[in-house]
């Protein structure tokens, strides 16, 4: 019982992670599109934040496995 919350957890994370990138790249394409000689701030800035949430993401995961 406890690999299925375990995996559930993982998956949450995952999920949680997808849906965050997504939003952080979409952001940055329209504050691209509406700004294009911003275009390598606004790009320094949406990598950083996306390292940073994949980054919560691995440790949700890790945390999830080794609670199991």
């Amino acid at each position: 019982m406890s690999f299925i919350a375990a995996g559930i957890g993982a998956g949450l994370a995952v999920i949680g992670a997808g849906i965050g990138i997504g939003k952080i790249g979409g952001s940055a394409m329209e504050a691209i599109a509406r700004q294009p000689e911003a275009y390598s701030k606004i790009q320094t800035a949406m990598l950083i934040a996306a390292a940073l949430v994949e980054g919560v993401a691995l440790f949700a995961v890790v945390v999830a496995l080794i609670a199991k």
